[in-house]
C-alpha cells in the first residue's frame, strides 16, 4: 500500500488501476467510483492491523472491456503495471504508470469510435484572440489555428474534441467565452510559454523552422500545439512517431459555420430523439477513414470554386463509370482503417493480427492505384500518382508473417517458416520431440535388449530411462543411475540430457525469438509511417467521393453549378433528410428558391405552422452546404454562387442551465449573425422575435430585416420565415425585399398544406386550424375561434387594441361549468354523475362509480 500511495500521489485526479498479479486493483475513493461505473463488487481488504480500505478489481485480461467504460464516464485512468518479472525478485515488484488514458488521449480500439476522430484540443486565450490546436493521437492528425473568439468557438464545435486543455488561471474566461459544454482539463500557466512550445515542436519534427508546415508566425497556435506535446509527455505517451506533421486550418479556405448553425441544421446530431442528422443520410463511405474525413468536410466546406469543381468532377466520373466505381469500392472495403493501424505501428503497440490486416490492406492498395492511374479523369489520376504501394515492406510482410497469426505474440506461431533457420530448427525440435523420444526408446531397446525399457519425464529431474530390476544387469556402463525404486531403477544419459536441454529451452527460445523478429518487423514498418498515412488520406478522399456518387444515384441528386457570382438559384430543391423519412407513397414537395444581392436579397416567407417554412429554410442551407462540400444535391438544378458564411437562427430552445430564456438565446444568435455578416453570407432567420410580446417581436424583426437590407457594405442573402404578416409591408418600401408564402388550401373549414412556395404574402396564420389538427379539445378550438373574431372585430373598429374586457365578460361560463362544453365524452360523464343519488351512495359504490368515469374519460 505504501507503493500504491507513492504512485497515486503523482496522479491524484485519475483512477489508478494498480496491477497486482493477475488483477488490476483500485482502492479507497477510486474503488468506490470504479465499482459504481463498472457495476463490479466493492469489498474491503486489511490495511495493517487497525484499518481496512475499500477495494474493487477485475482480471487484467478484462482491461479492454472495462477501460472504455471508465473513460466514457469522463474519468482519467492511470494504468500502473508490474515493471519486472515477479519470479526474478524476492522484494516487492517494481511498478509504474505505463499509460494515462484520458477522454482525449487513447489508442484503445474499444475507447475509440471508428467513424469519428478522437480529438484532444488545446486553447490559449489572449486578450481578444485565441490559439487552438487539435490532435488525434490514434491517427496522427495534428492541426492548429488562431483567430477571434467566434472563430475558435466555431472550430471547437466543428471538430468536437473529446477533451480540451486550457490555462488553469483562465477558467472563468474560458467558460465565459466558449461555454461549459466541453470536457476540460487545466494546465499550469508555465506550460503555455512560446519559446518552450516552439522548441518542443521543432525537436519533435526534427526541423529548424516551422515554415514548412505553414505555421511560422502563428504564435498563439504554436503555444496551443506545444501544450499538447507537453500533455502527451505527462500522460506517458512518449513514443509519438505517428505525428509526422502539423497543418494550419486556414480561415480563408473554408465556409464559416458557427455552432448555432451546426446545431440548427442538424449536420452531426439531430435535435429530436431518434431523428436523423445530415451525416447519417449522406455518409455512404465504406471505410472508417472515409467517414472521419466526411465529418471534417461537412464541418469545413470549401469556399473557392476550383477545389469544389475538382471534387464534383470525380463524383460525376464515378456516376458515369459504374463498373469502375463498384470495383474500386470492393478494394477499399478490404483496406480497413490503415490510418489507425499505422499509428499503432509508430507507437509499437500493434498486434500480429493487426499487422496481418495491414498486410491485406497494402495488397488491396495496388489495384486501387492501378484503377486511378488508368482513369480518364485527370483529378483521379492525380490521386493515383500520389499513392505509394509500399512494395518492399508489403513483400517482407508476405514473406515473414504467418498467414493467420494470433492476436498476441506470446501465443506463438507469428513468424512464417523459412525466415530464421534457428527458429525453424527449434520449431521442428518442439514438434518432433515425441517422435524423437519414441525413436530413441526403440533404438535403446534394440541396443540393450531390454524389452520393458521406457523413457519418461518428471518435474524433479527431467527426462530419464526406467529399467526393471530383472534387466538391470543389461544396463550399459555409460548410463548414470539417478533414482532407485522398489522394482526398478532410473538412469540418465548424455544424449538424453542434451535432448532435454533443447526441448525445455525450445519453447522459451521460440517465444523470445518470435518476439524479437516481430519487433524488428514493426521497426521496419516504422519507416513507412508517413507514406501509409498519405495513402490513408488519399483513400479516404476516394471513399468519400465514391459515397457521394452512390448517394446521388440512390437519392436522385444532381450536379450543382458552382460559380463566383452572388446568386443562389435552386430549382425543385428538397430537404436531404426529411425526404428519406417520408412514408411509402408520399412524395416530398420540391420548391424553387432565388436569392441574389441586386433584386431579391431578402425573401420574407409567411404561412402557418406545419406548412414547411422551416424545412424550406434548412433545405436551402443544406443544398448550399452540400454543393460546397463537393457533393451532388437534392434538386433538379442548382446554381450556387459560393457563400463564405452560413448563419441560421432556427427553432427555439431554452438554455435554462445557463439561466437564459428562449428569447435571450434568440437574441444572442441574432446578434452573432448581424456582427459577422459579409457580402457572400447566407442568412436564415426563422420566427425571430416570437419569444417576447407581439409588438416587441414585430419591432425587432422589422429592425433586423431593415439592418440587413440597408447595411452599407454587405447585401447578405436572407430567407426570413415569420408569423408577423406586418413584415409583408416592407416589400413596398425596400426594393430588394420580396414576399412569398407557403401555400395552403381551406376546404370545408379544414386546411390542406400544399407546401409550395408562391409569390406574395399571407394574411392568415391558420393557427387555430393547426391546433385542431394537433388534437386540441373541440371546446378549446371553438372558444379560440370566438375570441379571434372578437379580436379582429375590435381591431377593425378601434385599431390595434386588445379588447380584454369584452372577452372576459363573454367568457364561457364559470370555470367549473365544464359540462357546457361541446364534448361527447364530457356529456357522457355528466349523465353518469346526474343519475347518482349521492345521499344514499356507499363509499365502495362511490369508488366503483369513480372507476367507471375514469374508463369513460380514457384515463
Amino acid at each position: 500500500m505504501k507503493q500504491y500511495y507513492q504512485v497515486k500521489n503523482k496522479y491524484p485526479d485519475a483512477i489508478l488501476l494498480f496491477r497486482v498479479g493477475d488483477f488490476y486493483e483500485t482502492f479507497e475513493q477510486d474503488a468506490i467510483k470504479t465499482s459504481e461505473i463498472l457495476g463490479i463488487t466493492l469489498t474491503k481488504r486489511a490495511n495493517g492491523s487497525a484499518s481496512y480500505v475499500e477495494l474493487a478489481g477485475f482480471p487484467h485480461h478484462a482491461l479492454d472491456n472495462y477501460l472504455p467504460k471508465l473513460v466514457r464516464a469522463g474519468e482519467r485512468v492511470a494504468i500502473c503495471d508490474q515493471l519486472e518479472d515477479p519470479k526474478l525478485t524476492k522484494k516487492i515488484v517494481k511498478r509504474g504508470v505505463t499509460e494515462l488514458v484520458t477522454p482525449g488521449v487513447s489508442l484503445n480500439d474499444n475507447v475509440l469510435e471508428h467513424k469519428e476522430n478522437n480529438f484532444l484540443a488545446s486553447v490559449f486565450i489572449d486578450k481578444t484572440i485565441a490559439g487552438i490546436a487539435f490532435l488525434d493521437i490514434s491517427t496522427g492528425e495534428f492541426y492548429t489555428a488562431e483567430g477571434n473568439f467566434e472563430y475558435i468557438d466555431k472550430l471547437l464545435q466543428s471538430f468536437g474534441p473529446k477533451e480540451v486543455l486550457y490555462e488553469k488561471q483562465k477558467k472563468e474566461k474560458f467558460y465565459e467565452t466558449f461555454g461549459s459544454r466541453h470536457y476540460l482539463y487545466p494546465l499550469d500557466e508555465w506550460i503555455y510559454e512560446y519559446t518552450t512550445s516552439r522548441e518542443r515542436l521543432l525537436n519533435h519534427f526534427e526541423t529548424t523552422s516551422l515554415k514548412g508546415f505553414g505555421i511560422e508566425g502563428l504564435d498563439r497556435g504554436i503555444l496551443a500545439a506545444g501544450a499538447i506535446l507537453h500533455y502527451l509527455d505527462a500522460t506517458q505517451h512518449h513514443n509519438i512517431k505517428n505525428i509526422t506533421g502539423i497543418s494550419r486550418i486556414d480561415e480563408d479556405k473554408y465556409v464559416w459555420l458557427d455552432r448555432f448553425t451546426i446545431r440548427n441544421l442538424e449536420i452531426f446530431n439531430s435535435m429530436q430523439e431518434g431523428g436523423k442528422s445530415l451525416i447519417n443520410v449522406v455518409d455512404r463511405s465504406v471505410s472508417p477513414m472515409g467517414s472521419r474525413l466526411l465529418k471534417r468536410w461537412l464541418a469545413l466546406p470549401l469556399k473557392h470554386s476550383g477545389p469544389i469543381e475538382e471534387r464534383l468532377d470525380i463524383v460525376q466520373y464515378f456516376i458515369e463509370n459504374e463498373e469502375l466505381h463498384n470495383e474500386l469500392e470492393e478494394h477499399i472495403r478490404k483496406i480497413g482503417d490503415i490510418e489507425r493501424l499505422i499509428s499503432k505501428v509508430a507507437v509499437m503497440r500493434i498486434s500480429p493480427r493487426e499487422v496481418s490486416q495491414l498486410r491485406a490492406s497494402l495488397q488491396a492498395i495496388e489495384p486501387v492505384k492501378n484503377i486511378c492511374d488508368n482513369a480518364k479523369d485527370a483529378n483521379l489520376r492525380k490521386i493515383g500518382e500520389q499513392i505509394n504501394v509500399c512494395k518492399s515492406i508489403r513483400e517482407r510482410l508476405e514473406k515473414e508473417l504467418q498467414e493467420d497469426p494470433p492476436a498476441q505474440v506470446n501465443k506463438g506461431n507469428v513468424i512464417a517458416g523459412g525466415v530464421n533457420p534457428e527458429l525453424d530448427e527449434l520449431r521442428e525440435m518442439s514438434q518432433s520431440a515425441r517422435t524423437y523420444m519414441n525413436e530413441m526408446q526403440e533404438r535403446e531397446i534394440k541396443r540393450t535388449g531390454i524389452p520393458s525399457l521406457k523413457i519418461a519425464y518428471n518435474n524433479v529431474f527431467g527426462y530419464y530411462i526406467e529399467v526393471r530390476n530383472t534387466h538391470k544387469d543389461k544396463v550399459p556402463e555409460e548410463w548414470i543411475r539417478k533414482q532407485t525404486l522398489v522394482s526398478a531403477e532410473r538412469y540418465i544419459t548424455e544424449e538424453l540430457k542434451e535432448f532435454e536441454t533443447k526441448i525445455l529451452g525450445a519453447e522459451e527460445k521460440i517465444l523470445a525469438l518470435e518476439t524479437r523478429l516481430f519487433n524488428e518487423l514493426i521497426i521496419a514498418m516504422g519507416d513507412y509511417v508517413s507514406q501509409i498515412q498519405m495513402n490513408a488520406v488519399l483513400l479516404a478522399r476516394i471513399d468519400v467521393l465514391m459515397g457521394f456518387a452512390r448517394l446521388a444515384v440512390d437519392n436522385k441528386y444532381n450536379r450543382p453549378g458552382i460559380n463566383e457570382g452572388n446568386e443562389i438559384k435552386i430549382t425543385n430543391g428538397r430537404h436531404p433528410v426529411i425526404e428519406t423519412q417520408m412514408e411509402a407513397g408520399e412524395e416530398y414537395i420540391a420548391n424553387d428558391v432565388l436569392l441574389d444581392d441586386k433584386d431579391q436579397q431578402i425573401v420574407i416567407i409567411t404561412g402557418p405552422n406545419m406548412a414547411g417554412k422551416s424545412a424550406l429554410l434548412r433545405q436551402t442551407a443544406l443544398i448550399t452546404l452540400l454543393s460546397q462540400v463537393g457533393s451532388f444535391v437534392p434538386a433538379e438544378k442548382a446554381e450556387i454562387g459560393v457563400v463564405d458564411k452560413i448563419f441560421t437562427r432556427v427553432g427555439a430552445s431554452d438554455n435554462i442551465s445557463a439561466g437564459e430564456s428562449t428569447f435571450m438565446v434568440e437574441m444572442n444568435e441574432a446578434a452573432s449573425i448581424l456582427n459577422n455578416i459579409s457580402s457572400r453570407s447566407l442568412v436564415l432567420l426563422d420566427e425571430l422575435g416570437r419569444g417576447t410580446s407581439t409588438y416587441d417581436g414585430i419591432s425587432l424583426a422589422w429592425a433586423i430585416v431593415e439592418y440587413l437590407h440597408e447595411h452599407p457594405k454587405h447585401n447578405a442573402k436572407t430567407l426570413f420565415a415569420t408569423h408577423y404578416h406586418e413584415l409583408n409591408e416592407m416589400e413596398k418600401t425596400f426594393k430588394r425585399i420580396k414576399n412569398f408564402n407557403v401555400s395552403v388550401r381551406e376546404v370545408n373549414n379544414k386546411i390542406v398544406f400544399l407546401r409550395k412556395l408562391v409569390r406574395g404574402g399571407s394574411a392568415h396564420s391558420f393557427g387555430i386550424h393547426v391546433a385542431q389538427m394537433a388534437g386540441m379539445p373541440p371546446s378549446v378550438v371553438q372558444r379560440a375561434e370566438k375570441i379571434l373574431k372578437e379580436l379582429e372585430q375590435a381591431r377593425n373598429e378601434k385599431g390595434m387594441g386588445m379588447p380584454t374586457e369584452e372577452i372576459t365578460q363573454n367568457r364561457e361560463g364559470m370555470q367549473l361549468s365544464f359540462f357546457q362544453l361541446d364534448d361527447p365524452v364530457l356529456q357522457q360523464i355528466r349523465d353518469q354523475i346526474s343519475q347518482l343519488d349521492v345521499n344514499n351512495l356507499t363509499p365502495v359504490e362511490a369508488l366503483n362509480k369513480l372507476n367507471e368515469i375514469k374508463k369513460i374519460a380514457g384515463l
